[in-house]
């Protein structure tokens, strides 16, 4: 996993955020989260998602 997605998961237990909140916001599955933020889903959809994650967290 890489860093970045260490943070994401951080991030989401201090702001007390549930993954499926964040999936919800996204407009992306809970499935589809959890295996971007697992290194399980890597290539440029999932890299977008990521972005959009980084600028929703303000990381």
């Amino acid at each position: 996993m890489s860093e970045e997605l260490v943070k994401v998961r951080s991030e989401l237990f201090k702001r007390k955020m549930r993954q499926k909140e964040l999936a919800e916001i996204l407009g992306i599955s809970n499935a589809y989260l959890s295996d971007i933020i697992n290194g399980r889903k890597d290539g440029p959809k999932a890299q977008g998602h990521i972005n959009h994650i980084r600028k929703i967290l303000c990381l």
